[in-house]
């Protein structure tokens, strides 16, 4: 498996620090809003990434932070007249609540920052006493970044760079303009911790340095977050980091490209935000899953409806390429061609060793997702000249091959609609005087009368099904492999 690190800028042979098992982290959401769809962009990318690392056979040991202090935070909170930590908790049931409605995976561990507060300074005081931290008259604790010889190697930039046209905020309490907030002193109507410097709170990029170290150990094999987390996020957390324990925080880090819509930066001022809720009112979580996996993690995704609509379409002509395959296999009235039946059952393991190629390669479900596209094309014209034909154990296992592709990367297939309703005796009943109580043997009479007007071309009594048929629900499907009754 290989990996692109954006810290080296090239792809790199995964090699976890211990055998078989994977410790990652991925930056979470700070709790004062719902989450838009580009935060989702990020989430169901590394969901994804997890997803293939189990089923690769690693042990994955995941944790993802809640920012549940922070500036954003208290502003929504004066907003509204609530406390922070009344709006922190209802956006993090919201984030929590909307992730399984994505079908993404609970982390292993979720530290939210407003419990971990004694790790971060002890963390705090560890760089102090190290020399790398110092706290100023004002209350408030700033890391030195030039006293960290190895800033800048998260996100290739360099001191001296960052200085040239740089706009940094004036702040006379600070040694050099560059230093950042480790721990910030409490001002009047915030929420605030006692410290060895006063009361206050910690600075963002404070707590994911110090939940890593707790809850996962360092160096973890994988750190991940969006693009913008990369300078100057990533590259705080590690500095603090490798400062206070002196040893390498991430041996490999990811991160995610930007989503567009229609070709735009997403904002409220263009009407071009949306939220994954509201995504997911109008559309299959599947499916927004189907679509991000047709771009690279690494690649900016363009959002439209318009492509979201097509992901939904694709997602039905898989659903239902596997039921064909499904129903052919459990319906052949007439003997396989074992030359095809061979041929066809090859194309399905050659699916699926394409499939894992793609993804070994830094996860490149472009890839993949076009080998299941092209293998659902190839069953659909097997299942045509194959008609009533069907090899049993090649179509099962072209339908087990594509259901379980998918859902390795977490796209769940609509579930087929196989129940016929009682109502479908009645119509028998009217067509040719059914008097029995099977609904299957019910549906072959109506299939045989309909067959039968049509062949007597009498069209008024092959409409008449039809529209019977439709009032309940239901539908005629002529088939390669047969004709059958199936719910809209």
């Amino acid at each position: 498996m290989r990996i692109y690190n954006s810290a080296t800028h090239k792809k790199e042979e995964f090699q976890p620090i211990e055998s078989g098992k994977v410790r990652m982290y991925v930056c979470g959401p700070t709790v004062y809003d719902n989450i838009h769809i580009g935060n989702a962009r990020t989430f169901i990318s590394f969901d994804v990434i997890r997803r293939w690392l189990i089923a690769s056979g690693y042990e994955v040991t995941f944790a993802q932070n809640l920012t549940d202090v922070d500036d954003k935070i208290i502003k929504r909170a004066n907003e509204q007249g609530r406390t922070a930590a009344e709006v922190a908790t209802e956006f993090s049931d919201k984030f929590i609540g909307v992730m399984r409605a994505a079908n993404v995976l609970d982390p292993d561990v979720r530290p939210r920052a407003t419990k971990e507060i004694g790790p971060m300074i002890a963390m705090i005081k560890t760089l102090i006493e190290q020399g790398h931290a110092y706290a100023a008259d004002n209350g408030d604790v700033y890391f030195a970044v030039r006293s960290d010889p190895n800033y800048g190697q998260v996100s290739g930039r360099n001191i001296d760079d960052l200085m040239v046209g740089a706009r940094i905020e004036e702040n006379e309490d600070k040694n050099d303009p560059l230093d950042f907030a480790l721990w910030k002193a409490a001002k009047p109507g915030e929420p605030s911790w006692p410290s060895p410097w006063g009361e206050g709170r910690p600075g963002w990029h404070t707590e994911c340095a110090a939940m890593v170290h707790r809850y996962l150990g360092t160096p973890i094999d994988i750190h991940g977050g969006g693009s913008d987390l990369a300078f100057p996020h990533h590259e705080n957390e590690c500095a603090q980091a490798t400062c206070a324990w002196h040893q390498g925080f991430s041996n490999t880090w990811m991160h995610t490209g930007m989503l567009l819509v229609d070709g735009e930066k997403m904002s409220k001022s263009l009407g071009n935000f949306f939220t994954l809720a509201e995504v997911l009112e109008q559309h299959s979580a599947a499916a927004l899953r189907l679509l991000m996996l047709q771009t690279s993690y690494r690649s900016p995704l363009d959002f439209s409806w318009e492509r979201l609509e097509g992901a939904e379409n694709s997602l039905t002509r898989i659903a239902g390429t596997v039921e064909n395959l499904r129903w052919a296999a459990n319906h052949a009235t007439a003997d396989a061609d074992e030359a095809a039946s061979e041929a066809f059952a090859a194309k399905a393991a050659e699916t699926r060793a394409a499939f894992m190629e793609c993804m070994d390669d830094d996860f490149n479900t472009a890839g993949a997702m076009g080998a299941v596209f092209g293998f659902v094309t190839e069953c659909n014209q097997y299942l045509e000249q194959a008609g009533d034909a069907a090899d049993k154990a090649a179509a099962l296992a072209a339908a087990d091959t594509l259901a379980e592709l998918l859902d390795t990367l977490g796209v769940e297939l609509p579930e087929p609609k196989v129940e016929l309703p009682l109502g479908l005796l009645g119509v028998a009943a009217g067509l040719v005087a059914y008097t029995g109580d099977d609904v299957d043997e019910a549906a072959a009479k109506i299939l045989e009368a309909r067959a039968e007007a049509r062949a007597a071309k009498n069209w008024d009594l092959a409409d008449a099904i039809r529209d019977q048929l439709k009032d309940l629900g239901l539908t005629i499907e002529d088939t390669a492999a047969g004709t059958r009754i199936k719910t809209l």
